[in-house]
């Protein structure tokens, strides 16, 4: 069974960082791309990060310098390291892989 969980996420200061991880299990993370979506009440989703599975990444612009995507295929878990995080940042973030979306963890920035 193909799942994607995510953890990591909850309540945070402006300024602070957070990690998230997401599991995945049910396919070899090593032969895919993944990434990381976020959604804010009221927006549509949108891309954060993306890694493939050569270990290359990008970033959407709002996100560059601040947070790092990272895989490690060993442990199937994939991270985003945020840091620096503002109260813009304050969504849903979803793991994605080509074969199945995360349930979505909250990540919640107080100014």
């Amino acid at each position: 069974q193909v799942q994607l969980v995510e953890s990591g996420g909850g309540l945070v200061q402006f300024g602070g960082s957070l990690r998230l991880s997401c599991a995945a299990s049910g396919f070899l993370l090593s032969n895919v791309p993944m990434g990381w979506y976020r959604q804010a009440p009221g927006k549509q989703r949108e891309l954060v990060a993306q890694i493939t599975s050569g270990g290359s990444t990008r970033y959407s612009d709002s996100m560059k310098g601040r947070f790092t995507i990272s895989r490690d295929n060993g442990k199937s878990t994939v991270y985003l390291q945020m840091n620096s995080l503002k109260p813009e940042d304050t969504a849903v973030y979803y793991c994605w892989s080509p074969i199945r979306w995360g349930q979505g963890t909250q990540v919640t920035v107080s100014s």
